[in-house]
């Protein structure tokens, strides 16, 4: 947490940061800020300004902060909006284009103590109080009760309004809080795009507006207030509402007029108003959905009993890009193939969720996923993803993938075409250290991945390493918690002489904290936000994208020291040493850099400098870093957008670029500089996506073909299919009043049901009993017939309810009866029963 954290608010931020690591966002330990007892980690975190797991905080009442902050911030220029705002984005009347800085100093004496410092110990002290409850559900609601009438008596309306000449997204007007938002619960996410802890908790939001629609009471209002210059751009916000498929309004509020009016002090912050724009909690950092849960669902019975609550809807319109000429969507990361005979590369669509195999001329191999996001494995077509992001080859035939949003790491077999998970179980975790297996080992948003080949690390240094066997190693860049891991493909000896077996994943570098610390120490080390890693075999080491503290940084695969190569600071605790300059080491500058890739063959670092939009490189034995040209076939310099991905092409002539925002691929030549795009061209049109067809989603297929006897004297046979519905997940079960469709595709005009379409009533078994024309062949070549049953359902697990499109597919299959057989009338009808089995995360088909 990049702290600059007033006195009167320590106990605030405290607990945003100690929360214990259990599944209940409400089981904290109570910290105190006093003497020392607190923890070397607290003492930090209150004389420095840092960056922590979850979130990020500005603003001081201390001369000392207020210096550090007007290092990092000094004043904010505002462009002149001299044209008109692009497509997708509502833009109000101009206001004034400079804001004093930051961080001010305020009184600390009662009187002088603002409306955020007031209403952030109220609800610290409500935290504590609910967590002393326990499990105590009548207790802790009890709690909440008594303090929304507390603060519904006491609280008085903001005075902050949204200001005049701010772009907003995914509405068609601006929104103000005396008006379209009056007679509403108002949720106001105060979040930077950039942040890993920000995205945290946007499936939070989303569940909290499943739960409660606009209609019954609730508008969630995301505030951006920018950390980096390029995040201060609405195009490059909208491009990121998209992106992060946001659909509630968001403010651009690029002169953090909200911020300095509210007094925010972190992001994320979650400040929630009654319906006369009147205070009632604010919720710090992520990881406090129960407590999110709580506060807005009492609030809404409250004031709805109050009869103040308003069903009025907003003016949503979600802004979307224009329709694409490329097939990518938001491509994240590319790598290159370097084994096997044939030159291959992979790119992660991440914003159609899936991975795309393809020849250095653009032919689609592979598509594996689909647009729809999922947590699905299976063969390439059933699998899904969620908005994956990097991938490495292992060998020929294997490739990792970073799963981001669903905190996993996947393996693509190219032999066997299926997707297997590896490690995490699509929940984001908060272990720091590691030592599972599989799904049993929880990630939080891995961002990269690189296939690293070692030797044992054992007392014998192999004087005679050829005859060492090589060990693979997939490094991960876990950008969530702000740390390296490593899941070892091999029983391997890794530093320190530590053994580890066959699948073990654990952190290997990085204390959890989020900081630009180098140090000797690997686990002492901090990270934050690594993106990208890229290895260089000659000299053993990876080097990563630091993004957040805007540095490139590199660690020993020998020892595990860490150190600096180029951008940041020295200060380990600055982490808004950004900018755009050419330089050596700490004199260079970047702005939140996504991508790296090693050249071998010229021994530079190539550096996607994201939101400097540019491609730079770095000298690997200088430190030097300077910045790449482009040049198109018109002779003009190529201008990227957000590029994020990089890769060189086996002879180190082609560096591939992910240009993200601009959803497209790119081919530079590095001897001439010269630069074209690469179109995706895919030979089956159909397999562009796996649900492009038919969009039907996982396809279950039964394990045994039903077999049909034809004969026996019947004009028709009767083929009863029975689906039972079972529910995996604790608390599964469809959505009440929801629709819950199906639709039945027989295999010609000859066979009959009487209903091919309906609705399940409730979760009671569904009854096809179809019949099936005698005296002819199934098929005219002999090969099984199939009978598919579309399902688009809706479920609820718990409060979060979402949708399931799966095709059951049936291969039948004819025996013949001899002629003059007597078959008995059992012969012309079959039974066949299977059960659907239903998860979040998962669909099966078992037959029974």
């Amino acid at each position: 947490m990049e702290l600059f954290v007033r006195r009167a608010l320590r106990p605030v931020f405290l607990r945003a940061i100690c929360q214990t690591k259990s599944a209940s966002a409400t089981a904290f330990r109570r910290c105190t800020a006093g003497g020392d007892r607190t923890s070397p980690t607290i003492k930090t975190i209150q004389t420095s300004a840092q960056r922590h797991g979850n979130g990020i905080a500005l603003g001081t009442s201390s001369s000392s902060f207020a210096s550090s902050c007007s290092r990092c911030f000094h004043s904010f220029t505002l462009p002149s909006h001299r044209h008109p705002p692009p497509s997708g984005i509502v833009r109000a009347p101009s206001l004034p284009t400079t804001v004093s800085k930051i961080g001010t100093r305020m009184s600390s004496s009662p009187e002088g103590q603002d409306m955020m410092e007031v209403l952030a110990g109220n609800s610290n002290q409500l935290a504590d109080d609910i967590c002393a409850a326990g499990s105590n559900a009548g207790k802790r609601q009890k709690l909440v009760t008594e303090y929304l009438k507390a603060a519904d008596r006491d609280g008085k309306s903001v005075s902050a309004e949204f200001p005049d000449g701010l772009d907003w997204f995914n509405v068609t007007e601006p929104l103000t809080l005396q008006g379209s938002l009056r007679g509403k619960v108002v949720v106001l996410d105060f979040f930077t795009y950039c942040c890993i802890n920000c995205m945290h908790i946007l499936p939070n939001l989303k569940r909290l507006e499943h739960l409660y629609p606009i209609e019954q009471g609730l508008a969630v209002v995301g505030v951006h207030s920018a950390k980096f210059r390029n995040e201060k751009d609405s195009n490059n916000i909208r491009a990121a509402v998209e992106r992060y498929e946001i659909t509630h309004p968001v403010v651009n509020d690029n002169v953090m007029a909200m911020w300095r009016k509210l007094r925010v002090q972190c992001w994320p912050t979650l400040m929630i108003l009654g319906p006369r724009a009147n205070p009632l909690f604010v919720i710090l950092g992520e990881g406090n959905y129960d407590d999110l849960k709580l506060y807005v669902g009492s609030a809404i019975r409250y004031y709805r009993e109050k009869g103040e609550l308003r069903t009025h809807s907003l003016p949503i319109d979600l802004s979307h890009t224009a329709g694409l000429a490329s097939h990518l969507k938001f491509p994240g990361k590319v790598v290159c193939c370097e084994a096997g005979e044939e030159e291959l590369y992979a790119v992660s669509d991440s914003g159609n969720h899936r991975i795309l195999i393809f020849e250095p001329n653009g032919t689609v191999r592979y598509t594996i996923g689909g647009k729809a996001s999922g947590f699905v494995d299976g063969g390439f077509r059933e699998a899904r993803f969620n908005a994956p992001q990097g991938v490495a080859f292992r060998g020929g035939s294997e490739l990792y993938v970073a799963d981001n949003e669903n905190h996993a790491i996947r393996l693509i077999d190219l032999r066997t075409r299926t997707v297997s998970t590896v490690a995490g179980n699509g929940v984001q975790g908060n272990d720091r250290t590691g030592g599972k297996k599989g799904r049993e080992q929880t990630l939080s948003s891995p961002w990269d991945v690189a296939v690293y080949s070692t030797r044992d690390l054992d007392m014998s240094f192999h004087v005679d390493e050829s005859k060492a066997p090589l060990k693979d190693v997939l490094l991960i860049a876990i950008a969530g918690i702000h740390q390296i891991w490593a899941i070892f493909l091999e029983d391997t000896i890794w530093w320190k002489f530590k053994k580890y077996s066959a699948g073990s994943c654990c952190a290997i570098a990085g204390s959890g904290h989020e900081q630009n610390r180098n140090t000797s120490y690997p686990l002492s080390a901090a990270f934050a936000q690594p993106s990208g890693l890229a290895i260089n075999r000659e000299v053993k080491e990876v080097y990563l994208a630091d993004s957040e503290s805007s540095a490139i940084r590199k660690i020993s695969l020998t020892d595990g020291k860490v150190m600096a190569v180029a951008g940041g600071d020295r200060n380990p605790l600055d982490l808004f040493a950004f900018g755009d300059i050419d330089g050596k080491g700490y004199e260079a500058k970047f702005q939140h850099p996504l991508g790296v890739a090693y050249n071998a063959k010229d021994g530079h670092i190539y550096v996607a400098d994201t939101y400097n939009h540019k491609i730079k490189k770095i000298d690997a034995s200088t430190n030097c870093a300077t910045t790449c040209e482009f040049r198109g076939a018109n002779g003009e310099i190529k201008r990227f957008s957000e590029p994020a991905g990089l890769c060189l092409d086996r002879t180190g002539q082609l560096l591939f670029i992910a240009d993200t925002n601009n959803h497209e691929l790119l081919v530079a030549s590095l001897p001439d500089g010269t630069i074209r795009p690469l179109k995706l061209h895919f030979p089956v049109p159909e397999e562009m996506d796996s649900s492009s067809a038919d969009d039907r989603g996982t396809v279950l297929r039964s394990k045994h073909p039903i077999k049909l006897h034809l004969g026996g004297g019947a004009a028709v046979s009767m083929l009863r299919l029975l689906f039972n519905f079972s529910f995996a997940g604790k608390g599964t079960k469809l959505t009440e009043g929801a629709p819950q469709r199906w639709s039945l595709t027989l295999p010609s005009t000859d066979w009959g049901c009487e209903q091919t379409n309906g609705s399940l009533d409730g979760a009671q078994p569904l009854t096809l009993p179809i019949t099936v024309p005698q005296g002819r062949e199934l098929s005219a070549n002999g090969n099984p017939v199939t009978i598919e049953i579309d399902f688009n359902l809706n479920l609820c697990e718990g409060d979060l309810c979402f949708p399931k499109q799966f095709t059951v597919r049936l291969d039948v299959r004819q025996e013949q009866d001899d002629d003059g057989d007597d078959t008995s009338k059992a012969n012309n009808e079959s039974e066949q029963r299977y059960e659907v089995q239903l998860s979040r995360a998962t669909i099966a088909l078992k037959d029974n």
